[in-house]
């Protein structure tokens, strides 16, 4: 694996190399995200993973500069996946200049959800995506289903600017119990990880009652949140959305639907979904 630290060295390695698949991460990675990689193998020639932790897309309350960075490690993982190129810029590469022109997604799609309890976080992935592509010029990238509103968000953001660019869709990796592969996942305490599957079976609930027919999705949401609750969860919100905008779906035209939690357990914030 050849790891670049300056645009002009990745644009020089990946001259010629065929079909481009390309997997964007912040590094700190897991199995989830090496899964990705071995995805972005069976689309392309040539695959090229970055590791870049994005200040854009943090809060003025979210802690940038306590991120987990574990470049070692991650180099070694992706390495052993087989990944062909690594770009890791540092923020003067990537930014040389503030970055003042900016992609702002439709307010409808991230205005609520992760966008509601991270205001601005969507224009900062938007953004740093936008100049990812334009360095690496993919023909494919992947991203994980497990961060749904991003996933959205990035596939309507290269429909809208026909970027030359098929959006792959990872599946979220798992835990045998159910657990959604997540960093964060190592915040929790013993106890906490033994709850942690709780949400993971009541998106699975929801999905089999939808499934058999119930159209009561407030009824659903409002049941799950109460769960959650009872057993000393802070829930976010509990959600059955439309997977194309992530709006409310209209009971007597659903369409493709998913059901989306975030909740904080403890100190951790967890985040998953279920595909309808």
């Amino acid at each position: 694996m050849q790891i670049h630290h300056t645009i002009a060295s990745l644009r020089a390695a990946l001259a010629g190399a065929g079909r481009i698949v390309f997997v964007p991460t912040m590094g700190n990675l897991h199995a989830g995200h090496i899964g990705l990689m071995t995805e972005a193998r069976a689309h392309g020639d040539c695959v090229v993973a970055s590791i870049f932790v994005n200040r854009l897309q943090f809060g003025p309350h979210e802690d940038f500069d306590k991120y987990p960075r574990t470049f070692v490690e991650d180099c070694a993982k992706l390495e052993a996946a087989g990944v062909d190129h690594l770009f890791a810029p540092d923020e003067v590469e990537m930014y040389p200049t503030p970055q003042t022109y900016h992609i702002d997604p439709a307010g409808a799609h991230v205005g609520m959800l992760e966008g509601a309890a991270r205001p601005g976080h969507f224009r900062g992935v938007a953004t740093v995506v936008l100049k990812l592509f334009n360095i690496v010029r993919p023909q494919v990238a992947v991203f994980g289903k497990k961060d749904y509103q991003q996933l959205m968000v990035i596939q309507n953001m290269v429909r809208e600017f026909a970027l030359p660019i098929d959006i792959v869709r990872g599946e979220t990796a798992r835990a045998e119990d159910g657990l959604a592969l997540s960093s964060r996942n190592g915040y929790l305490s013993a106890a906490e990880r033994a709850e942690a599957p709780r949400m993971y079976r009541l998106l699975e609930r929801i999905r089999a009652a939808v499934h058999a027919g119930e159209r009561d999705y407030a009824k659903l949401e409002a049941a799950a949140v109460t769960e959650l609750t009872a057993h000393g969860w802070q829930p976010d919100y509990v959600s059955i959305r439309r997977r194309c905008d992530l709006q409310p779906p209209l009971a007597e035209e659903p369409g493709a639907l998913v059901v989306l939690g975030a909740a904080r357990l403890g100190h951790t914030r967890l985040i998953d979904n279920l595909e309808i």
